[in-house]
């Protein structure tokens, strides 16, 4: 039987096999709210381990530019853009025991990349590290929607959204502290987190929440998501809005660099840009059950538009240009958790990778816009490149609206 958590009724059980679980919904429902967010929180600490790693990993290997670019790559693809895929297969299968390894193989075989012998080794490692980030997105968002009520899903997911933001936000910061404290030998310590998360997974059946199955226990069937233009136009729009924010705090630092500006301004501005993000995820999350998802992903464009080009006019030694851009970072991901929600609703019978096309799929259609903005930045200055970072936003607005609401 495949029961799906509601934190209003009083029982629920699953069941493994021939084994019964049955747990008192409401404890059940609120920690593991707060277990799955703490996981996206970790998840995505060990996500973003790479550019901290970089410059000791380059001189320790004689590793070259390309080469690093093409490692970062590899990551992306294996941590972002196979979600949806994985996704699919959890939807089938089930799989919810998969989320035991996923941190343990993220902050494994990331740690000890500052042991590895040489290149091919390394590419090894950050491969396998990407799967591990890769299972647990749609498998933990895919869980956040099954114990959540319906009128709550938003502020749910983002909650656990924000989580996330959190810790990809910290990791670098934590990374070139440790190593620069500790030495580059010390950094596998750095997995103690992740396996006692694991432990504590297993102790509260984590693992056994179900995740095959309707998402919420309708009876529609779900559409084939390739002949479904709701959920291609939606992951068109989180696509184009991802562009912008991952293009934004990759070149940010060179940008504030060319207005001869010292590195400490440019990682502040960043701390902003993302501390925004994870405040307007909430945010989001909340107004998505209060307003509707469509309405909010609309509403968060319309106020990103004029609020980022306005601080790109603007000089950034300002008080007014760390407003604009915390503005900025906070509409664009107040969008996330609707469009998570609403790809659940869209496709109720694969919502493992409903979450991995918009947290995942999106995601790395971004890093890939964002070469286009390092290949317009050469041809015609950053200044304009990111200027341009409004173009896609704009037209993300009337391709929202195009898409229907039930």
């Amino acid at each position: 039987m495949t029961a799906v958590a509601d934190v209003t009724t009083t029982k629920m059980t699953y069941h493994k096999q021939d084994k019964p679980i049955t747990q008192q919904t409401s404890n059940h429902g609120f920690c593991s709210m707060v277990l799955l967010t703490l996981g996206h929180f970790i998840s995505d600490f060990y996500n973003n381990f790479l550019p901290g790693l970089l410059p000791a990993i380059i001189a320790g290997l004689g590793m070259s530019l390309t080469t690093s670019g093409l490692l970062v790559m590899v990551y992306a693809i294996t941590s972002s853009i196979t979600q949806p895929f994985l996704g699919y297969y959890m939807d089938k299968n089930g799989y919810s025991w998969l989320i035991l390894f996923t941190f343990p193989a993220s902050a494994l075989f990331i740690c000890t990349t500052s042991l590895v012998p040489n290149i091919p080794v390394l590419f090894v490692f950050v491969i396998l590290a990407g799967i591990g980030s890769a299972l647990f997105h749609p498998l933990g968002s895919s869980m956040m929607g099954k114990i959540t009520p319906l009128a709550h899903k938003g502020i749910a997911i983002a909650l656990f959204i924000g989580g996330g933001n959190v810790g990809f936000a910290i990791a670098p910061a934590v990374v070139i502290y440790f190593i620069f404290q500790y030495g580059l030998d010390s950094l596998p310590w750095l997995v103690i987190p992740a396996f006692a998360l694991t432990i504590a997974y297993y102790v509260k059946n984590i693992h056994r929440i179900p995740i095959a199955g309707p998402y919420n226990q309708t009876n529609a069937p779900t559409p084939v998501w390739y002949k479904s233009r709701s959920i291609i136009k939606l992951n068109a729009v989180m696509g184009l809005r991802s562009w912008a924010h991952v293009a934004i705090p990759t070149f940010l630092p060179v940008w504030i660099g060319q207005q001869g500006q010292p590195p400490t301004l440019a990682a502040n501005m960043i701390t902003v840009f993302l501390v925004g993000g994870a405040i307007g995820s909430v945010i989001g999350g909340y107004l998505g059950d209060r307003f509707g998802r469509k309405n909010t992903i609309l509403w968060s464009l319309f106020l990103c538009v004029p609020a980022l080009f306005l601080f790109l006019n603007s000089s950034v030694t300002v008080p007014s240009a760390s407003i604009l851009l915390f503005i900025s970072g906070a509409t664009l991901l107040s969008a996330m958790p609707s469009s998570v929600v609403w790809a659940q609703e869209m496709m109720p019978d694969n919502a493992a990778m409903a979450s991995g096309m918009m947290m995942g799929f999106a995601y790395g259609l971004g890093g890939l816009g964002t070469a286009i903005t390092g290949a317009m930045a050469d041809l015609t200055g950053l200044h304009f490149a990111f200027l341009f970072l409004l173009v896609p936003l704009v037209f993300s607005i009337p391709l929202t609206y195009s898409i229907p609401q039930k």
